[in-house]
């Protein structure tokens, strides 16, 4: 029987008594509208550990675009009902008022890793999701935190976050999961128009063509390649594609400069903003 918890206090409890029972919890936080990529975590969780608790909460703080925190899908039944079909034990549904009782004054500053990519197209994005997981950490107090490895750099940031105030949680990262047709599985997707969702898996189709490219043509060129095919394409505007290391985040100019090379692409198509990643090159 899949437990509902609506307070800190309860969810602090029932965590609390997990641990105590001597049981392991992986605990994945989600923003809801969920999809095959947030089960894959959960299932992840459930392989790992005795209990999985799972946290549905549109965090208000990290949206930089007050439209887009209105247009966020919210389907809260049908998150339900695919988490309990999942296995998962407990979900924590806390309202803004619970989670932010008081005015939020946290700042977090991460040096360059909140700066660049997103940091830089969405000022204050990442100090919101940083407050609302390090509050979620202290919540739950869970062994394992799951997070899937699109949002690429939020995972980046959520490990130095761990690493930075020594919150005994293991990090645990989970690939992409994609649409047959490749698109990145999004919340986002179900905003898409019929027609523009046809469109969308271009996006990946033009990562796996730069990959091969990788393998001939200098970064400059590559970089230069990707842009313009994807403001080519009907509908698409590409907010950014940048090569940089998978350790630092930082851009590269050559291939040799990092161990693992990524590519890392926004792309708004008919108003809905995708984000997608895909490695260029290894060592």
């Amino acid at each position: 029987m899949q437990k509902i918890i609506r307070t800190r206090a309860e969810a602090a409890d029932f965590a609390a008594s997990v641990r105590f029972s001597g049981k392991t919890m992986g605990f994945v936080p989600t923003m809801g509208a969920l999809h095959e990529g947030h089960l894959s975590l959960v299932r992840k969780a459930l392989q790992e550990n005795d209990y999985c608790v799972t946290s549905i909460f549109v965090n208000p703080i990290q949206f930089n675009n007050r439209e887009d925190l209105e247009k966020y899908p919210r389907t809260p039944e049908r998150d339900l009902q695919m988490l309990e079909e999942a296995g998962c034990q407990a979900v924590f549904m806390p309202s803004v008022d619970e989670m932010y009782p008081e005015e939020v004054n946290e700042h977090y500053d991460f040096g360059h890793l909140d700066k660049v990519m997103e940091g830089a197209f969405r000022p204050g994005h990442f100090n919101g999701v940083a407050i609302v997981v390090k509050r979620l950490f202290e919540i739950i107090q869970p062994h394992k935190a799951y997070f899937g490895e699109k949002d690429y750099q939020q995972l980046a940031i959520i490990r130095e976050l761990v690493r930075r105030y020594q919150i005994p949680v293991k990090i645990v990262a989970c690939p992409i999961v994609r649409e047959d047709d490749g698109l990145a599985m999004s919340s986002r997707n179900m905003r898409l128009s019929a027609e523009d969702r046809r469109k969308a898996p271009q996006i990946y189709q033009t990562l796996l063509t730069a990959r091969q490219l990788a393998k001939e043509h200098d970064v400059a060129f590559v970089k230069n390649w990707v842009l313009e095919t994807l403001k080519s394409i009907e509908g698409f505007e590409p907010e950014y594609f940048e090569i940089a290391s998978g350790e630092t985040l930082l851009p590269v100019n050559h291939w040799d400069e990092a161990d693992t090379v990524m590519g890392f692409v926004v792309v708004w198509l008919g108003g809905v903003r995708l984000i997608d990643n895909i490695e260029l090159r290894r060592k």
